[in-house]
This record gives C-alpha cells, sequence and structure tokens, in this order.
C-alpha cells in the first residue's frame, strides 16, 4: 500500500507545484495593485484583485503564454473547490451569527431570492441556443459564486458537464459581472424608477464583490444614504448565502433539469445545425 500511495503524491507534486507558486505571484500581484475605481457618469467602474488575478491566469494557460499545460490546468479544476472551502466554512459562520438580522429583516429581503428563478427562464433557453448541454444546467441555476459552485461540484462531480458550465460562469462573473454590475446599478439609479432602498437590497445577490461594487456606485448617487443602502445590501447578502442555497437546492436546479428536459431537444437541434452549418461553410471555402 505504501509503495502505491507514495508515487501517486510524488506524481500529482510534480505536476501541480507550478499551479501553487504561480497562484501565490497572482494573489500578491493583484492585492498590491488594489481596487481600481474608473468614474463613468453618476457611478463608477470598480476592478477588484480578483478581476488581475483571472486575468493573469487566462495569460499563463496553455492558449497563450503556456507556461502552464494541460495536465496543471485539469488539476487545477479539481482544486477550485479545495481552495474556496475555507470560505463557505466562513459564510456559514456569518450566516448563524446573523441570524437576528434575517429574522428581523422581513418578507421583502427574503422573497427576493425568488427574483434568481425568473433569469433561469431567460438564461436556459439562450445557453441552449448558443450549443450547451448539461453544462448550461450548472451554467444557469443561479449566478454561481463560491455556494453555487461547491453545491453543483457536490451533487455532480467535479469533473462533470454541469460543473464546468457552472466554474465558467464563476469566472466570466469574476472578471466581467462586476464590473457589468457596477455600471448596471448606475444606470438604473439614474432611471429613478426604483428607491435607493429597493437598489440597496438589490446588490446583496450573493456575491460580496458584486454587491461592493454596485454599493460603491449607489453610495456616489446617494451619498445621503450610503450608510442605510450599505446596510440594506449587507443584509440582503447575508439572506441571499442563507436561503439562496436551499432555494436553488429545491428550486433553481430541479428547474433546471426540467427546462432542459423540454427545451433541449428542440433548442439543441437548432444550434447543432447552426455549427454543422458553420462547419460545411468552412469545408467549401478550404
Amino acid at each position: 500500500m505504501g509503495d502505491y500511495v507514495y508515487p501517486s503524491l510524488k506524481s500529482r507534486i510534480k505536476t501541480e507545484y507550478k499551479i501553487y507558486l504561480l497562484a501565490l505571484l497572482f494573489i500578491a500581484a493583484a492585492d498590491s495593485i488594489g481596487q481600481i475605481q474608473i468614474p463613468l457618469g453618476p457611478g463608477k467602474f470598480i476592478l477588484f484583485p480578483i478581476f488581475y488575478s483571472l486575468i493573469l491566469g487566462i495569460l499563463s494557460g496553455p492558449q497563450v503564454t503556456k507556461i502552464i499545460g494541460s495536465r496543471q490546468v485539469k488539476a487545477a479544476s479539481k482544486l477550485v473547490i479545495v481552495a474556496i472551502c475555507p470560505f463557505i466554512a466562513k459564510l456559514g459562520i456569518n450566516a448563524g451569527a446573523s441570524l437576528e438580522v434575517v429574522l428581523s429583516a422581513g418578507p421583502a429581503l427574503i422573497l427576493q431570492e425568488f427574483g434568481n428563478l425568473g433569469t433561469i427562464l431567460l438564461a436556459m433557453p439562450l445557453a441552449l441556443l448558443l450549443g450547451l448541454k448539461r453544462e448550461s444546467v450548472g451554467a444557469t441555476h443561479s449566478i454561481n459564486r463560491e455556494s453555487n459552485l461547491a453545491l453543483i461540484t457536490d451533487m455532480y462531480g467535479p469533473d462533470s458537464p454541469e460543473a464546468r458550465g457552472s466554474l465558467s460562469i464563476y469566472i466570466v462573473g469574476g472578471m466581467v459581472g462586476t464590473i457589468y454590475f457596477g455600471f448596471m446599478v448606475s444606470v438604473i439609479a439614474v432611471l429613478g424608477i426604483f428607491h435607493p432602498y429597493a437598489l440597496g437590497m438589490a446588490s446583496g445577490v450573493g456575491a460580496g464583490i458584486m454587491m461592493a461594487s454596485a454599493t460603491a456606485s449607489l453610495a456616489e448617487i446617494y451619498p445621503a444614504m450610503a450608510d442605510q443602502i450599505s446596510a440594506l445590501a449587507s443584509a440582503s447578502e447575508t439572506i441571499s448565502g442563507i436561503d439562496g442555497i436551499y432555494m436553488t437546492i429545491f428550486l433553481g436546479i430541479p428547474l433546471c433539469n426540467f427546462l432542459y428536459r423540454k427545451l433541449e431537444p428542440k433548442l439543441g437541434r437548432i444550434a447543432d445545425q447552426r455549427v454543422e452549418k458553420r462547419a460545411k461553410g468552412k469545408g467549401d471555402r478550404s
């Protein structure tokens, strides 16, 4: 038994050591840069350190600079869930310490989580039309932050199509979603349709960096209400982290699976035909 385990561990260390070294360098570089705030109209774009880390990771991959190869990429995909486990534990501790906030928040903050189900109705057909298969379930069941990525990995496994879809949206959300969220809330605030408190509540969607980006823009637009907006956003974020996971388990994922069974035979065929047509066109040109 000892002869079997040791070579396996040695092989893993040989494969993964570069991942750990690069991760440490990327974290140090991103942390030294810090936040970058770019004024835009009444609000602002905010670039967080996670954005720089993701960009550096992409640039080091086998499709760009080839600092790391395909073996390291495959190994790193399984390490994601290990890396975020401490953060998941922190979410649970914070939630337990904030039960009074949850109980006193009222029905508006709790019921807002149903809004996530509405996004599934829009996102699932689009994902199927783009050619995704089972990846669409992982990609569209939520905004896919740490707790959702951990849930999908636990339910379907780290090598599953669902986990790949969830991880893809996790990465895109960290890079593009944060910038978009801060800009979107600025545009909506200017329209004057919703009360600033409602916008603060809507900022807490279960993603800390997105909440920070949105509340920073709102604080610039409504400086007199900045403290109240921040408090409502924090309460909403806490509740989203608690009831959001149960909403996903009992409603979000079952709804995604139901829509996939109903829509994939039709929409998937359209996507396949488009791919075949494109491939045929390239063949004719060659």
